[in-house]
């Protein structure tokens, strides 16, 4: 057992908690939460909070782990161009060993900026699942399905075969994109989804563009498309979201489809910005991805969580807008939900011991006077003290513990790029 004491504890049941206390850990699940008890177990580790704050980890509900092999190589390009000329050339290089070693070197990004799982749509994924359980890293594989894809039916495969593979690594169903996916292969993505009552994602309404396209092609939106061909019969989620409109909200609500807005990524990319408010009044659920690197570039929770509340308010021009304590939720309880991990997403007694503490003794963090708002419109990943995943604590202080130095990761990595763009 591990035993946190003497700090905040910050939780999520009933809306934000938070209170003064401590949580104890046996194996990968939470044992208590609350006040010390007269009769103490014996535990394996203490360790004195000292004031500072134990939370439920972000979840990045929308990422490409292994595209921190295109940071800073494409800047400063519109989407289409950006995928066309810079990013799908040089992904036809990559091997299975590119993607579990870049894979490792995002993982070590998300654990120091408190990310203690990640929603990956990439390809080569027995060399990503593999990296994710050397580690000891929690991930959702999202099938991105398109026009491109040889053999269709291996996505019923991987399906299978990754939702038994390990407790660290699940699998969605899910397609690229409308804009790369026919509509035969959209229809067979339906037709598996209908098999396992199972839920669908995919990028949807990222751009104008790809809006207009959809609406040329269909006379419908991307997410009215999709729904009347039964993408969403079983939920699922949409990546981005930026260009919907009252119609598509409404669709969203109604069959349960999560919007996960990757504000940083968005802005870079010259895409646009989400409505997120509006998509909130509406009844949509929401969550927060960082994209992968190569369009945002960082792979950092407390940036996002600034962008996505601070431009609400812009957008409305309206400083009420954006609300700090929605962000928050959307970054723990909102992401885990929308992936799947509901046993993830909050400090309460069975639940999975992904965790974080954020030090609070940092100039960034005083006066004390409304924690969640200081995470999220003053908090920084150098406010991450310690991240946990399933007990583990797999960083802490600086140094992680993924099995692996980070010299040979940085360096494996770096040998990647070197030969992919040589």
């Amino acid at each position: 057992m591990i035993r946190f004491y003497n700090g905040y504890v910050l939780s999520f049941s009933g809306g934000i908690n938070v209170k003064y206390g401590e949580v104890w850990t046996e194996g990968s699940r939470i044992v208590h939460v609350g006040d010390k008890k007269a009769d103490m177990p014996s535990f394996e580790r203490e360790i004195d909070l000292k004031g500072d704050v134990i939370m439920p980890g972000f979840k990045n509900a929308h990422s490409h782990t292994a595209m921190v092999l295109f940071r800073s190589l494409a800047d400063d390009m519109e989407l289409h161009s950006w995928l066309s000329d810079k990013i799908w050339p040089n992904e036809a290089k990559m091997t299975g060993e590119d993607v579990y070693h870049l894979t490792k070197l995002g993982i070590k990004e998300y654990l120091s900026s408190g990310i203690t799982a990640s929603f990956d749509m990439y390809f080569k994924n027995d060399f990503y699942a593999k990296a994710n359980a050397d580690t000891g890293f929690r991930t959702v594989i999202c099938s991105g399905m398109n026009n491109f894809d040889a053999d269709i039916t291996n996505i019923e495969r991987e399906y299978l075969k990754f939702n038994n593979y390990s407790e660290l690594v699940s699998y969605k169903l899910g397609i690229h994109g409308e804009y790369t996916t026919s509509m035969e292969r959209m229809e067979y993505m339906v037709s598996l989804a209908r098999k396992y009552k199972a839920p669908c994602y995919t990028h949807m309404s990222e751009t104008k563009s790809e809006v207009d396209g959809c609406i040329e092609r269909y006379g419908l939106t991307p997410t009215q498309l999709l729904a009347k061909i039964g993408f969403f019969d079983y939920g699922g989620g949409g990546f981005h979201c930026v260009w919907v409109n009252e119609e598509d909200m409404r669709i969203m609500a109604e069959k349960n489809v999560y919007a996960v807005s990757c504000p940083a990524s968005n802005l870079k990319l010259g895409s646009g910005i989400a409505p997120i408010d509006a998509m909130a009044n509406a009844g949509v659920k929401l969550a927060l991805g960082t994209d992968g690197a190569g369009s945002n570039n960082a792979l950092d929770m407390f940036r996002e969580m600034y962008l996505v509340s601070v431009l609400q308010k812009q957008l409305l021009s309206d400083a009420a807008a954006g609300c700090a304590d929605r962000t928050l939720q959307m970054a723990c309880v909102g992401g885990a939900r929308a992936m799947g991990l509901d046993d993830c997403d909050d400090l309460a007694v069975g639940k999975l011991a992904d965790l974080i503490v954020i030090d609070m003794s940092q100039p960034n963090m005083q006066p004390v006077n409304n924690i969640p708002h200081n995470i999220v419109y003053s908090g920084s990943k150098s406010n991450v003290r310690l991240t946990m995943v399933n007990g583990r604590v797999l960083y802490e202080n600086g140094v992680y513990h993924i099995g692996e130095s980070v010299e040979d990761i940085y360096r494996s990595a770096n040998e990647c790029a070197k030969r992919i763009f040589a």
